[in-house]
C-alpha cells in the first residue's frame, strides 16, 4: 500500500510545519515540502491512496512500554485475572508500539506466555516487544536466565519489571539489585538492545534508595535503571526529581482518572517537571495498561482494585495540550524519548526511512485516524482493524 497524507502539520515530535508525507512498504518514504510538490511527487503513474487532512496535526504514534498484554494477574483471588489486552484498546486512543511484561503473577504467567502475545499483536499488526522477568526472584525467564532471554529472543529488550520498595516484592537486597541491573546491561551491550531494568516503585518508605545508590557506587550508567510509577505518591515523586538532577531516568504512569490518591495525575507531574526546568529527555510515559491497580492498607490489606488502561495516556496529553504546554514540549515523552531510551530505532519519530506509526490530531485534541506500519487502524474516528477475538 502507497498512502498520500497531504497538508498534514507535522510534530516530528519537533514542529515541521505543513506538508505532505508519503508511506509505502510500511515506512514514511518521503517528507514532501512546496518545493518538492512542484516536481510531481509523487508520480502520477503511481497508484496511490490520497488523503487531504486540511492542516491536521501529524504525530507520530505512542509507544507505551509498560503494558500487562496478557492481563495482570489479579491481586483478590484468581477470579481477577485480567484478560489479555485487544488490539483496538490501544490503537483507538494511539498506541502503536507496546512493551509487555509480568507483574505480582509470574507463577501463572509466564515468560513463554507474554512472548506469545507479542507475537500475536505483531500478527495483528501492532509493534510489540517485552521485559524478561517479573516482581520477583528467581526472576521467570525462558531459557534460564535474563541475560540468555535478552540475547536470544528477539522481542525481549530488557529486565522488568521488577519490584522494589513495596511489600509485594521479593524483598531483595542491594546487591540482588545491582547484579540484575549488571547482567541486563552487558546483554543490551551484546545485542545493541536497550539492555534496561525497568522497576515497579511500590509505596515503601526505602523509595529509590538502592537505585540512587547504585548509581553513586557503581560504574553501570544511569540509563540502565528505569524506574515506574514515580508519580504514586509526593515522597517518591520528590525523589524521582532528584534522580534526574543526577542524570537518571524516570517513568511517569498516566493513572486512570480517580486512581492516583495520594499521588499525583500524569498531567501534575509533567506540569511540575516543566516548571522545574527538569530534563524533559529523560522523561517517559506509560500507562500500566492490562494491570491491577489496587490499593492497600498498612497491613497488606486489599482496600480497592481498579484496572488500568492505555486511555489516560491520550487524557494526559489533551489535558496538558488544554493546559497551554506546547505539543512539541509535552508529545517526546509519549514517542521519541522512550524509543531512544528503548532502542527502538525505527519508532518515536515521524522521518524518512522511520515506521509509518501515525496519528492525526484534529483542533479539539482528538485523535481521528491511526495508522501502524503503514496500514490504517482507525479512521475518521472509528476504528477499523479489530483484533481477532474482538
Amino acid at each position: 500500500m502507497i498512502t498520500l497524507l497531504k497538508n498534514v502539520n507535522i510534530f516530528s515530535p519537533q514542529p515541521l510545519g505543513i506538508k505532505d508525507v508519503l508511506v509505502a512498504g510500511g515506512k514514511i518514504a518521503a517528507i514532501i515540502d512546496g518545493h518538492d510538490k512542484a516536481k510531481n511527487l509523487p508520480p502520477q503513474s503511481w497508484d496511490v491512496e490520497v488523503v487531504d487532512f486540511g492542516g491536521a496535526s501529524l504525530l507520530p504514534g505512542f509507544i507505551d512500554s509498560h503494558t500487562h498484554i496478557t492481563g495482570g494477574g489479579g491481586e483478590a483471588g484468581f477470579s481477577t485475572q485480567v484478560p489479555s489486552v485487544a488490539l483496538s484498546q490501544f490503537t483507538d486512543v494511539g498506541v502503536t508500539t507496546v512493551v509487555g511484561l509480568l507483574g505480582t503473577d509470574d507463577t501463572t504467567r509466564s515468560t513463554g506466555n507474554l512472548l506469545a502475545r507479542v507475537y500475536g499483536l505483531r500478527e495483528e499488526g501492532l509493534s510489540a516487544y517485552c521485559w524478561t522477568g517479573g516482581y520477583h526472584l528467581p526472576l521467570t525467564t525462558l531459557t534460564g536466565s535474563a541475560k540468555s532471554d535478552i540475547v536470544y529472543l528477539e522481542p525481549v529488550i530488557g529486565i522488568g519489571e521488577f519490584a522494589i520498595s513495596d511489600h509485594r516484592s521479593s524483598q531483595p537486597t542491594y546487591q540482588d539489585v545491582i547484579g540484575l541491573v549488571a547482567e541486563a546491561h552487558v546483554a543490551g551491550l551484546m545485542t545493541g538492545k536497550a539492555g534496561v531494568m525497568h522497576f515497579h516503585l511500590g509505596d515503601g518508605e526505602r523509595g529509590l534508595e538502592f537505585i540512587d545508590r547504585a548509581i553513586a557506587e557503581t560504574e553501570i550508567p544511569a540509563r540502565v535503571f528505569h524506574p515506574a510509577h514515580v508519580n504514586r505518591n509526593r515522597d517518591l515523586f520528590a525523589e524521582a526529581c532528584k534522580l534526574l538532577s543526577r542524570g537518571g531516568y524516570i517513568d511517569i504512569t498516566a493513572f486512570p482518572e480517580g486512581s492516583v490518591e495520594p499521588g499525583l495525575d500524569a498531567l501534575e507531574a509533567i506540569q511540575i517537571a516543566v516548571e522545574r526546568n527538569l530534563p524533559l529527555e529523560r522523561i517517559t510515559m506509560s500507562t500500566d495498561s492490562g494491570g491491577c491497580l489496587p490499593s492497600f492498607d498498612r497491613q497488606g490489606t486489599l482496600l480497592r482494585m481498579d484496572f488500568a488502561s492505555s486511555r489516560p495516556m491520550l487524557a494526559t496529553l489533551q489535558g496538558a495540550l488544554g493546559a497551554g504546554l506546547p505539543l512539541e514540549t509535552v508529545l517526546p515523552l509519549f514517542t521519541s524519548n522512550v524509543a531512544e531510551l528503548l532502542r527502538l530505532q525505527s519508532k518515536g519519530k515521524i522521518s524518512m526511512g522511520h515506521d509509518a506509526d501515525l496519528l492525526v490530531l484534529n483542533e479539539k485534541y482528538e485523535i481521528t485516524d491511526v495508522m501502524a506500519k503503514g496500514k490504517w487502524h482507525k479512521r475518521d474516528g472509528k476504528s477499523v482493524i479489530y483484533g481477532t477475538f474482538e
